[in-house]
């Protein structure tokens, strides 16, 4: 959890997750090839800054939207985008008192639109085929049963 990063953040993130509530410099991203982060784009500007060489940007949906409309074999960590979001940044404020955090969970119906999540490729397809190996392994644990 940070408020906002210099360049080159996230360079070769392997894993884990990372949310930036603020600012961020240029070739955020680069050679980012596990692990998710959440960063607080309120002026649509992020996009510019970061490296789309390894990594996709999507919407954070609301939990109700991402369990209609989104395939959880690739969710990270199993859990809902805005479950994971909001629980990080809650933590931050009670731990930090963060000014920046408050207003961010005040106003969090509007906030969460603006955060944009940034989900490398080989991490999302690695999820894919765990999780499909392990819905394979509980089916035919069901048919031997």
């Amino acid at each position: 959890m940070v408020e906002g990063t210099g360049d080159h953040g996230c360079e070769y993130m392997t894993g884990g997750t990372v949310v930036v509530l603020g600012e961020t410099g240029r070739n955020f991203a680069a050679g980012m090839s596990g692990g998710v982060a959440y960063v607080f784009d309120p002026q649509g500007s992020f996009g510019s800054r970061c490296n789309l060489a390894m990594v996709g940007l999507e919407p954070v949906l609301s939990t109700s939207e991402q369990l209609a409309q989104a395939d959880p074999v690739t969710w990270h960590r199993g859990e809902c985008d805005e479950i994971i979001l909001k629980g990080l940044i809650e933590q931050h404020f009670r731990y930090t008192g963060s000014e920046t955090a408050r207003a961010i969970l005040d106003d969090w119906e509007r906030s969460r639109a603006a955060f944009v999540k940034v989900f490398p490729g080989e991490y999302k397809r690695a999820l894919g085929e765990i999780n499909a190996k392990r819905q394979q392994r509980a089916g035919r644990e069901q048919t031997t049963a």
